[in-house]
């Protein structure tokens, strides 16, 4: 990856990609989650903070089969069938490691594994078969002769191995090949030949893909895109050009809500029913219901009320509200503050660290002065105040209701309900002062 970041935490549809492996066995209710970490393993520690689940450390990297027997000290206890899961294979579907549990259970197998037929099988190992089509090993690329590396069935590296068969079957696998390592892959050998039953079960080429490098991440964002997109289609909601619209992972919309081209939505966003969302980025936002976003909007940790519209060019930051029916227009960017229900900021308006009530109407060009170079201050507006075009608050500062504020006002003290404000400099005017200098 030339990375400084573990591969299995890079970003794959906004999570990283070891969360895919451990959604699968988590929403499995699987025993006993062990995750093997080596590579940068304090990093993997801490992303993976918070979930039921074991770490055990493989200090050096010699192989997949070294890594699994470090989870033995753990499940020495247990009696079953083991899963284990690649950290950077995140595309297998719910449904096919299912079906994989099911033929290992109809087949009463030793070890039941995953394989897929691919037209580019290089780098992954080949599963060998015999004449009658029974699995007989998997020989790594690296240890392939010519005839075995134009097999297109691959191992995917997931498997379910009876316990009583995998500890005792890795004890007994040597690095005697051509990387020096102890492979996974070894115990189908010693399985087939003590006469343990070996079956092979075949997913989709897309779901085996593993990730080990930026163009396999960028193909896998490709297929996990066209899943969400699928998804929430399925869901009634209308996606214009899915192709041109990234939807994170984790985030929910509602029905009827209808996505133009160029949207992206990250993180824990929700979105409502019957938006319009046009080209705009929005990021770990609550968004309700009958919102229209236009082009060019960017929306980050806020909250959106019901009947909101905002934009074209507006930024609304975090710590924002905007509370039902309220008006954003354009080049307007509104930081920790609350604008109340049914108030407007139509044009060219900064609001910092201010409270905004109902009914307000801002005029273009407004400022909140809310940063005195050392500490940030409050502005308060309260209900049906109109503010003329071109005002500045210099903050701390408190508006009574029902108020107007006179277009160009530098205003720095508190006005009281029902007032009118007026902080300007006194307009001189010289009648014919431009025919006196143009004559010279």
């Amino acid at each position: 990856m030339k990375s400084k970041i573990p591969k299995v935490l890079h970003l794959l549809g906004g999570v990283p990609i070891l969360s895919y492996p451990l959604s699968l066995a988590e929403k499995n209710h699987f025993q006993n989650i062990i995750v093997v970490i080596g590579h940068e393993a304090e990093q993997v520690e801490k992303a993976l903070a918070g979930r039921l689940i074991q770490t055990v450390l493989q200090p050096q990297r010699l192989g997949t089969g070294d890594a699994v027997l470090r989870a033995e000290p753990l499940l020495k206890e247990f009696v079953g069938p083991v899963f284990i899961l690649n950290g950077d294979t995140p595309l297998i579907l719910p449904e096919t490691l299912m079906a994989l549990w099911e033929t290992h259970l109809k087949e009463q197998a030793t070890i039941t594994f995953l394989t897929a037929d691919i037209l580019n099988p290089k780098g992954y190992g080949r599963v060998i078969r015999t004449q009658e089509g029974f699995v007989n090993g998997i020989v790594e690329e690296k240890d392939a002769t010519d005839a075995q590396r134009h097999i297109h069935e691959i191992n995917s590296g997931t498997y379910v191995v009876e316990a009583s068969f995998l500890f005792d079957a890795l004890k007994k696998i040597s690095p005697e090949n051509a990387q020096k390592e102890y492979y996974l892959t070894d115990i189908i050998k010693i399985a087939c030949e003590k006469g343990e039953r070996v079956v092979a079960f075949k997913a989709t080429a897309e779901e085996v893909i593993g990730i080990n490098s930026r163009a396999d991440l960028a193909q896998a964002e490709k297929i996990i895109q066209r899943r969400v997109a699928r998804y929430f289609m399925d869901c009634g909601v209308t996606l214009m050009d899915p192709d041109r619209i990234r939807i994170d992972a984790t985030v929910t919309i509602g029905a009827d809500t209808i996505v133009h081209p160029g949207v992206t939505l990250e993180g824990k966003t929700t979105v409502g029913e019957r938006c319009i969302l046009h080209a705009c980025r929005i990021k770990d936002s609550q968004v309700s219901s009958d919102v229209q976003i236009k082009d060019h909007s960017v929306i980050e940790s806020a909250i959106v009320e019901s009947d909101v519209t905002i934009g074209p060019f507006a930024h609304i930051r975090p710590g924002t509200i905007l509370r039902k029916g309220a008006k954003v227009g354009n080049f307007v960017e509104i930081k920790k503050s609350e604008l109340g229900e049914h108030s407007k900021a139509n044009h060219l308006t900064y609001l910092g660290d201010a409270f905004v009530g109902k009914r307000v109407n801002i005029g273009a060009g407004t400022i909140t002065c809310n940063y005195d170079g050392k500490n940030k201050h409050k502005t308060v507006i309260e209900d049906d105040v109109f503010v003329g075009s071109d005002t500045q608050f210099i903050a701390p500062v408190t508006i009574g209701a029902r108020s107007l504020i006179a277009a160009g006002s530098s205003i720095t003290k508190d006005v009281e309900a029902d007032s009118l404000a007026v902080s300007r400099g006194r307009q001189t005017t010289k009648a014919g002062w431009t025919k006196h200098k143009n004559t010279k």
